[in-house]
């Protein structure tokens, strides 16, 4: 076991890891949710008699990615920045503003209330609360037999036989169908959520921080569970987080969202170890390593300077230049373009490097068609490549930053 120096991240991986590899990616992998250009506004009302709309909450402005087939997207930031709103919307809990979420071949975002129904049994979701998520009038048994029912997918006398199978398999006594859901603890109430968003089969899962709540022991159970069932029954995850161990273990590609925005996505061994964007590095500086620090070798912390600013007021071209070190003229006029970087790795970020090898000139000029300052350039010859800073999906060739040059794979 761990000793009393060990980090609740480092307790986490230790456990996880009994029998339980983290999940490798497979570029090969057809996506079965394809996200372009999502938007979601919020509409803030004026107090008094006449309720007329004085602005709007960012909450989701303008992002896309893809979920692979039986693979997991991992979705991190600070809380605010939109990552539940992005789960919500993909289940259809809310209706976005505009964009597309391609599954099965059909637009999510336009479907009606009568469409949604067969498409809502592929797409289900586990919420982050397992004492607020569970009606605490019904039995487990109505709970999670209830998508059943509603469906019509099996005869009446064999919900409960499907329950107490489903019961089992999240690894609860399927005896205990007739109990409330105040008779189980934080963590066996969580195994029933995730057993009620299994019981139709679904081919994607948002998992909305399905471990925030649970102690680090708890935790680990609960993501090798997952595992388990993404491995046996082949299910693709949109994994919400904000604990970026557990992320790690079991998210193959990780995007970072800031206020609204992607800033960062790739693979988890890239954005893990050669971090381009000033957000994603103070992130991972807040990540404790005691391992790391063992050797020698850790990682300086970054410390972000002012607030988050409001949603409904963002701040102009690049949403995180207030709170960064690297922001000039640039960052204020344009916004920066998610630019594809490497063969799995996308940044929004005009200074985009390693940390402490920031370019002292933006990288994204000629791309953009731009100067130094972010004023348009007449002189600019270089032709505008649209694929690399737009749509969900990866190029065969990507910018390289430090030659400013495009190459292939």
């Amino acid at each position: 076991m761990s000793d009393e120096t060990t980090s609740p991240d480092d307790l986490f991986h230790e456990m996880a890891e009994q029998g339980h590899t983290a999940a490798k990616l497979d570029p090969r992998a057809k996506p079965v949710l394809t996200v372009e250009d999502l938007r979601m506004y919020f509409p803030v009302k004026a107090p008094g008699l006449v309720r007329r709309t004085v602005g709007h909450v960012q909450a989701v402005d303008g992002i896309s990615f893809q979920v692979p087939e039986g693979g997991s997207l991992g979705l991190v930031g600070e809380s605010g920045c939109g990552k539940s709103t992005t789960g919500r919307l993909i289940t259809r809990l809310y209706k976005p503003t505009s964009g597309s979420m391609q599954f099965g071949g059909r637009d999510l975002a336009t479907l009606s209330k009568r469409e949604l129904k067969p498409v809502r049994r592929d797409v289900q979701m586990i919420f982050q609360d397992p004492y607020t998520s569970l009606n605490p009038r019904h039995t487990v048994g109505s709970i999670v037999g209830a998508p059943l029912a509603v469906h019509d997918i099996v005869p009446k006398n064999q919900i409960m036989p499907r329950v107490k199978e489903l019961l089992e398999v999240v690894g609860l006594n399927p005896e205990h169908y007739n109990r409330y859901p105040n008779e189980f603890s934080g963590g066996q109430r969580q195994r029933i959520g995730i057993a009620r968003a299994l019981t139709l089969n679904p081919r994607l899962l948002v998992a909305d921080e399905p471990v925030s709540a649970l102690d680090v022991s708890i935790q680990a159970q609960v993501i090798n569970l997952l595992q388990d069932l993404q491995k046996e029954f082949d299910i693709a995850f949109l994994f919400i987080a904000h604990d970026l161990a557990v992320v790690r273990h079991f998210c193959p590609e990780i995007a970072v969202m800031y206020l609204g925005k992607i800033v960062e996505i790739a693979d988890r061994e890239t954005l893990y170890a050669t971090p381009h964007h000033p957000y994603t590095q103070a992130l991972l500086s807040a990540v404790p390593d005691v391992k790391q620090a063992a050797v020698g070798g850790r990682r300086e912390r970054i410390m972000l300077q002012g607030d988050v600013p409001s949603p409904v007021n963002p701040p102009s071209g690049c949403r995180f230049r207030t709170r960064c070190h690297l922001a000039q003229d640039i960052c204020a006029k344009v916004e920066p373009p998610l630019l594809q970087i490497g063969p799995r790795h996308k940044v929004a970020c005009h200074f985009a490097g390693e940390l402490g090898k920031a370019p002292e000139r933006p990288v994204t000029t000629g791309l953009l068609g731009v100067d130094d300052r972010g004023n348009p350039d007449a002189s600019s010859t270089e032709p505008v490549d649209v694929e690399l800073m737009t749509g969900s999906g990866y190029e065969d060739r990507w910018f390289d930053v430090g030659s400013r040059t495009v190459v292939s794979g």
